[in-house]
Parts: C-alpha cells; structure tokens; sequence
C-alpha cells in the first residue's frame, strides 16, 4: 500500500504520506525521535526508518506544526488523536486458506454494530456468537462502519482514520479473527465503509492537506472529498486502497459504500465505479467479491448485469412496509402514503417502487426502470440501524405494531428471491432499543444533542420543549448501554417463538429457493389488487415462484387466493382462503 507505514522485508518502517501543502515534513517516533521525510514528486514525503517496526508508536509533523496521526494508520490505540502504531499484516496465521467466499445470491445478510452486539462491544466477543446466526441460516454478517471514530462509542459514520479498526473494539488481529471464524462457519463478511465525508472531530488533513477537499462541492457535512478536482488522483487512489485494504488484508468478502448519493463526483469513471473495478480485477479474480450501495437515487445503471455493484440497499421496499405496518406518513414516507400495499408489490416484484415517477417528498423525479434487474440485486429489509436509530427512541418494529402483521411481513421478507437483510437482534424480536448515540465533547456535543433534538420538533408529539428534552442525549453513556443486545431474551416467550420462525423461513428458503435463485435473471409481476399482494418471479429452467399475502385486517376469500397447481412452501394458515395478515408460497416447475 502505497499510504502510511509498511513494515520492510529487510528491516524497519517506510513511511509515506501525501500532503502536498507542506514544504517539510517529519515522522516522529515516540519514543525515538524526529526522522526528516524526503520530499517526493506530486506532494508525496518519505522516510525509510531502520529501527521502527511492528508495534511502534509515530505521528507526522508538518512544517514543524503538532505532530499529528497518520491519516492511513493501520491503528490508533488511544484514539484519533493519538500516535498511530506501525502494524505488520502479513504477522497473523491465517486459517481460512480454502475459503473462496460464496455466490450472492446465497446471502443472507445480518447487520450488526459491534459495540451493541453483545455485553463486550468486541470483536472477540462478537465472534463468539457466530455460530448461532450460521445455524439460523445466515450467510453473512455486515459490520456497521470500523473506521476509528472520536470517543468510545459511536455509530461509525463519523469515522476520521479510515484504515484504523475502531480501537475500542479490539486490536486489528482482533478483527482478523472474527473473519477468520466467520469462514469457518461459512459466513462472508461485509464492512459498511463511508466515503462521501470524513467525521466532525479528528480529522486533521483540512488543516495540513487542503488539497483532499473540493470546495467547488458542498456536502451535508462541508467540502466534498476531491474526486474530480485538481490532485484528485492521490485522493482517488487513497479510497481505492481503503476499499482493497478491508477485502485483502482483513479478507473480508466484499462492502457497503454508504450514501453513494452524497459523494459528488464529475469524473468521466466515479470513483464509485473505479472501487468496483479494482475489487473485480483485485482480489475478484481469486474468490467471490461483493459491493452493494445505499443510493436513494435509485440507479439501476450502477446494478449488475450492466453495472459493476452486486446489489443495492431497497429503501423502497422498506418504506412500504412501514407505512402498510404503522400508518406513519412523515417525511419520506409521505411517497408512499397513498399506496402502501400497490408500492410494495411493486417494490418486490420489480426492486424500485419508484422508477422515475415524482416523488411527492422530494417535489421532482426519482428513480430508473428496474425490472430487467434480477431479484438479487436487491437487499431487502424491514429494519436497519437508520430506519431504528433514527427514530426518536430508537424503537423496533415490535414496539410498534402486533406480531400478526410481522409474521406475515417476515414470510415476505425471507421467502422473497430478494438478498433479505436482519438488523441484530430483529431475530427474536430484540425488546433494546438502538438508540442514535457518539461520544463528542465540548461544543460539538452540544451541537449533536440539540440538533437531534430539533429534528423532531415538527412531529406533534415532540412539539413541546419538555417532550424533546426526553429525547436521549446521543453523547450519554447510557444511551449506548440501552442499545444493547441482550441475549438471554431469546430464551424466553415471545422471542424464542419469533426465533423459531425466522430460523422456518430461512431453512424453507435455503432447501428450495436459493438453488433456483442463480438463474433468475429478472424481476417478478405484481398481479395482486388493493392490500391483496401477489407476486410471481421467474427463475431458473423454468420455475415460477409466488408469493401471496393478504395485508390488512380482512379476510380474501379462497378463490382469490388460491393459484393454479404449485407446490406449497408455505403456507400461514389452515383453510383454502388467506384470512388477515396470512402468506402463501409455491414454487411452480415445468
């Protein structure tokens, strides 16, 4: 790699660091003292220490500035603001040598925040529980951003040293052996990474490395990351190698680039597409690779076949389910107010519900034709850490609605060709919260704590100040302790029951979708009617599979249900007609 300290072959530390506004540049050693940087071309200092070497503590000094860490510190064990360590990759005994990882359309994937996964907040600890989601039937577990953060909590999309591992969840080793375990087990694994912005607190190159931004693009968060401007190639390279990094040195299966939508690029090649390439012609060539976007543009450009990225997140789905569960219409679910159950056929059958259409939130067009897409382009979910988090208290479905109406919604979830996605602990109905909450000082703190104080105030339950005082202060340690998981639950009623049913639904998928699910090249139809939802997709050598759901409070009468021949896969309920909240399944071959 080309950014931050190597470990030589022959002994010692190189040490590279791009800052082209700077006229000298040092590594300070701590202990062992300062060592001048060559001055290379295109902005590039480099320094060959012989006595530096795994475990050494250094930062850079900038025209005799404040030492500061390096921006591509493999670790920083007292946090961002601290000295980086100089870390040898190749020093961990891999045991996963005859992994290739697995095709995607046998992923099942299951979110998890490794801080609230278990009591520990470990990656240790995390890798202990492992073997309960593979024999639930999960194929892969998607970590929630490791990029190190401020503090010793946070959600992780505030990262600031993007190839650091989070060092409160462990040393990178650490990480080395959950993935290893999870091989073991037959589990791919996923890091959600963040490249539309650096976090508030601990990122130091805006002020020595100007050059890494583009004003001429404002962002949410400031100045865009550069890569379309002037010295936009370093920038671009370093996000390519952070992109490799996770898939290489941690041999992680494949990322989550959140909020595509945000990271503004004018390239004739996004950056988005050069990641995809050099994962494909990297380390693709060798085993299965995965990249799967959040992009509420709703390209289907950017999606295989035609694309390079695997699959996309489906907010679409998502939001009609909850609109059809809860009744609730704020914000962005006003687009779906009108027709919840109609958008979430379409949204199983075809992928995007909206394909161009105005959306009603947004006042203008969103979206692009998606149902030449096959199925599995898709992830699909009915909760996430956004679609929880970002709720005032942070509640689960299971606050929210009856289990009736869930049971019915996970057999849509499960039992659809779409890749299905669980968010920790959403397997057995999970009583936590997953509460928004970082560990900011000063300032910034109070910033972040009114802020998302004021989100809520136009909701009429939170329009009184005393309410939204009640709104749990994000930088508290208790907030973070609420999030999480408490394991024992799902020994006890009702959440053993719902566990029993999602591990149902998996083994059902498993034994007869999954095998058809590599040759289903295209979407489904949606031939149900009003809060009748009927969807048929075809798959491989002939096969149709069809789902029908009867989502609201009335029975259907049976010859309305009831299709032609069919092998039941599943089926909710006794009787020939579909009484409320009920789903069918079957599978129809030549």
């Amino acid at each position: 790699m080309q950014f931050g300290a190597q470990v030589l072959a022959v002994g010692g530390t190189r040490f590279r660091l791009w800052a082209p506004a700077a006229r000298q540049a040092e590594v300070v050693l701590e202990p062992g003292g300062a060592h001048a940087m060559q001055v290379l071309a295109d902005g590039w200092h480099e320094a060959v220490v012989p006595g530096a070497g795994a475990g050494s503590r250094y930062r850079y000094r900038l025209d005799g500035g404040t030492p500061v860490p390096d921006p591509a510190s493999r670790y920083n064990p007292d946090d961002v603001h601290g000295a980086s360590e100089v870390v040898d990759p190749a020093a961990y005994a891999w045991q996963d040598a005859g992994w290739r990882g697995r095709p995607w359309h046998e992923a099942v994937v299951y979110e998890l925040h490794v801080g609230c996964f278990t009591p520990e907040g470990s990656f240790a600890a995390a890798a202990e529980r492992l073997a309960e989601l593979a024999a639930l039937g999960v194929t892969a577990i998607q970590l929630m951003p490791l990029a190190d953060t401020p503090g010793a909590r946070n959600w992780g999309y505030d990262g600031v040293l993007m190839f650091a591992p989070e060092a409160g969840y462990g040393r990178p080793d650490d990480l080395r052996a959950l993935v290893d375990r999870a091989h073991a087990l037959g589990l791919m694994v996923f890091v959600d990474v963040v490249y539309n912005h650096f976090g508030p607190d601990g990122n130091y190159l805006h002020g020595y490395c100007p050059q890494f931004f583009n004003a001429a693009h404002q962002t949410p968060w400031g100045a865009a990351i550069n890569y379309d401007g002037e010295h936009k190639a370093a920038v671009r390279a370093f996000f390519v190698a952070n992109a490799l990094y996770w898939v290489e040195e941690f041999h992680c299966d494949g990322l989550r680039l959140d909020a595509v939508h945000q990271i503004r690029d004018d390239s004739a090649l996004a950056i988005v597409e050069e990641i995809a390439q050099a994962l494909a012609q990297g380390p693709g060539r060798q085993r299965h690779v995965h990249l799967v976007l959040e992009n509420e543009r709703n390209q289907a450009q950017r999606l295989a076949p035609a694309g390079l990225a695997t699959a996309q997140w489906n907010d679409d789905l998502h939001n009609a389910a909850h609109v059809l569960l809860t009744g609730e219409t704020d914000g962005y679910y006003a687009d779906y107010a009108q027709a919840p159950h109609e958008l979430f056929a379409r949204a199983l059958a075809e992928g995007y519900a909206y394909q161009g259409q105005v959306s009603p939130h947004l006042g203008e067009p969103r979206g692009e034709p998606s149902g030449q897409l096959p199925p599995t382009a898709f992830v699909s979910f009915l909760q996430n850490h956004d679609q929880v988090g970002n709720r005032a208290m942070g509640e689960r479905l299971d606050r929210l609605v009856g289990a009736q109406r869930l049971e019915a919604l996970y057999a849509c979830l499960l039992l659809a060709p779409h890749i299905p996605m669980l968010f920790m602990g959403e397997e057995f109905a999970a009583s936590t919260p997953f509460l928004f909450f970082c560990d900011f000082e000063g300032e910034l703190a109070d910033a972040v704590r009114n802020g998302r104080r004021a989100e809520f105030k136009r909701f009429a339950v939170f329009a009184d100040e005393a309410a939204r005082a009640r709104i749990p202060d994000p930088n508290a340690e208790a907030t973070f302790a609420q999030s999480k998981l408490r394991w024992a639950e799902r020994e006890t009623t009702p959440h053993r029951e719902r566990l029993a049913l999602v591990g149902r639904l998996l083994a059902l998928r498993h034994q007869h979708l999954v095998p058809r699910l590599a040759g289903a090249a295209q979407g489904g139809r949606s031939l149900g009617a009003g809060r009748f939802v009927r969807v048929a997709w075809p798959l491989a050598n002939g096969a149709r599979w069809e789902l029908q759901a009867n989502l609201q409070d009335a029975a259907v009468p049976a010859p309305l249900a009831v299709s032609e021949g069919g092998q039941p896969i599943y089926v909710s309920h006794a009787g020939t007609g579909m009484p409320p909240w009920s789903v069918r399944v079957s599978l129809h071959t030549p």
